[in-house]
């Protein structure tokens, strides 16, 4: 465990590379053989806003990277955070409850405030109004938003106390499972519904995706499915009745527009349709 840690503190930037195109190109492949949806669409053109998107996500982050290094350094040296404050305990576990603790505050949490805080949904809303869900849609962040999650993350790292090889760990295993999330990949629904008692499965995230209300507002978990089940926001639907996108934003085509969607934000709020739970 210790050899990992050191890897990740030290993970070059060629092998994140290769971990973030890795991903979406197992998965985009794997969605032409186990495919939970047959879009008819051009999957390149429906995937040129979502890489554009990753891009932006990307710069971002590697702009406010050393924001991160120097809070995990100082958390650290200054014995602060909650990992700090535990009971010594085996590296394994160490590193899992640093994972699992920043899956609480960078993932849930901030999705849940998104979605809570209308000028946040409104920036969210973005990633919600595609139409074809797919892995590339994982990755489909409004710059604004992207920089809304790093302070999250770092809020999560300056509380938990993370080590940067916590960090990177946490980072990488969101990445490659919000890309497994959202895959248009079909499962079997016993196998999908095992997985979702310990991780996000994909049947579980398309819920969330879902074009109504009270399913939007459901399932924020990102690598870790326990916060939803402990917070009372996990809800089924079964996967052939679900419609992805918005209802407030119908217009798939305007939602394709990578100008379109940089605007969208600034749009007026209007207040989304909320349907019975069967």
């Amino acid at each position: 465990m210790e050899a990992v840690l050191n890897y990740f503190e030290n993970i070059p930037s060629l092998h994140r590379s290769l971990l973030l195109v890795g991903g979406i190109t197992f998965f985009w492949f794997l969605e032409g053989i186990l495919p939970l949806m047959k879009f008819r669409y051009n999957k390149w053109k429906h995937a040129l806003p979502n890489l554009f998107f990753t891009i932006t996500t990307i710069v971002i982050n590697f702009l406010l990277a050393f924001l991160l290094l120097q809070t995990a350094n100082w958390t650290v040296e200054n014995n602060f955070g909650i990992l700090n404050w535990l009971p010594s305990m085996p590296l394994w576990l160490y590193a899992f409850v640093g994972v699992l603790l920043l899956d609480l505050i960078g993932g849930y949490t901030a999705h849940w405030v998104e979605h809570r805080v209308k000028v946040l949904w409104m920036v969210h809303l973005v990633h919600h109004t595609d139409h074809n869900v797919d892995t590339t849609t994982a990755n489909r962040h409004h710059p604004l938003e992207s920089m809304i999650r790093f302070i999250f993350t770092l809020f999560g790292v300056f509380i938990v106390g993370a080590p940067i090889g916590v960090v990177m760990i946490y980072q990488s295993a969101s990445l490659l499972f919000s890309q497994f999330s959202h895959a248009n990949i079909r499962l079997p629904k016993k196998v999908d519904e095992l997985l979702s008692w310990v991780v996000v499965s994909p049947d579980m995230h398309k819920v969330h995706h879902h074009y109504v209300l009270p399913y939007t507002d459901s399932n924020y978990g990102n690598i870790f499915a326990i916060w939803d089940r402990l917070f009372g926001t996990f809800m089924k639907l079964d996967r052939e009745k679900i419609v992805f996108g918005v209802d407030t934003f119908p217009n798939a085509e305007a939602n394709g527009k990578i100008n379109v969607l940089l605007k969208q934000p600034f749009h007026r709020y209007r207040k989304p349709t909320t349907v019975d739970v069967e």
